[in-house]
């Protein structure tokens, strides 16, 4: 999880989570796409908007990450969450501001610098994402619980 991450990468989440649950977004950290990426977080509205949130803590993590635009097909809205320290990094024009939110966010709270274009997921893949969602937070919930049920396959 982001905890064990960089300190900073934990903090601009816990920051982040703090926004969404203002807006009635409730997120996951580390979740696994179907084509092999890993989001850093991954939040449902009550409407089930799908909303990706990639964490970046360094200029070296942001300007070398050529793979983000994978997460693009399985979010309505994907925001890139900084520290105040590299907002302003993300204006260029790599990080399609058109397309890309931007949270800039540290470990007591988190702001919305630039709203994401919304691009709706098709319906189908929104009920697997969904599903997909729903069952992961369950389990991490049930290890929480139980935690030998972490090993279980």
């Amino acid at each position: 999880m982001l905890q064990r991450c960089a300190p900073v990468a934990a903090e601009v989440a816990r920051g982040v989570t703090r926004l969404f649950c203002r807006r009635d977004l409730f997120a996951i950290c580390e979740v696994p796409l179907p084509n092999g990426r890993r989001a850093d977080m991954m939040a449902i509205d009550p409407k089930g908007g799908l909303t990706i949130v990639e964490i970046k803590v360094s200029k070296a993590d942001l300007v070398g990450d050529g793979k983000w635009t994978d997460y693009l097909e399985y979010c309505d809205r994907f925001y890139w969450a900084v520290p105040p320290s590299l907002s302003h990094i993300l204006a260029e024009e790599r990080f399609l501001p058109g397309e890309a939110g931007l949270i800039v966010a540290d470990r007591y709270d988190a702001a919305v610098a630039r709203e994401p274009a919304e691009r709706p997921v098709a319906p189908a893949r929104r009920k697997a994402e969904l599903l997909r969602f729903a069952r992961r937070a369950a389990r991490r919930l049930s290890v929480q619980i139980d935690p030998s049920l972490g090993d279980w396959s």
